[in-house]
């Protein structure tokens, strides 16, 4: 076994340990500062802003691409969500008429038919 005061691996972990802790108690402190919020603030309100330009030059590319936005594209979506959903409707509407036995389109009654095909022999009898 190494003597933990000549082990160069128990050193570095020592001088590691006390670096961090360093480093955590300087971060903390500057975190605590108005300075840093107001630097953090300004920075979160520029990334926002160059979030929303980005944005708007991809959606007038796309549109001088002749090709449909993100929001577009979700629209359809929804719209096509929506068809699919009222047919899917249609479709158990349908299979419950049809175990019914009713006609799928609720008609009134066909008129008696009255009038015959001809016989073979070319007149009415």
């Amino acid at each position: 076994m190494t003597d933990k005061i000549t082990d160069p691996v128990a050193l570095w972990q020592k001088m590691v340990g006390e670096m961090e802790k360093g480093f955590n108690s300087f971060a903390t402190k500057a975190m605590e500062t108005p300075e840093f919020s107001q630097a953090m603030n300004r920075a979160g309100g520029a990334a926002a802003g160059a979030q929303k330009q980005f944005g708007d030059l991809m959606e007038k590319y796309l549109l001088s691409m002749n090709l449909p936005s993100r929001e577009q594209m979700t629209g359809i979506a929804e719209r096509l969500q929506s068809i699919e959903g009222q047919l899917g409707e249609i479709r158990s509407m349908l299979s419950q008429m049809s175990a019914s036995g009713g006609s799928p389109i609720d008609a009134a009654p066909r008129p008696p038919r009255t009038k015959r095909p001809p016989s073979e022999g070319g007149g009415p009898k």
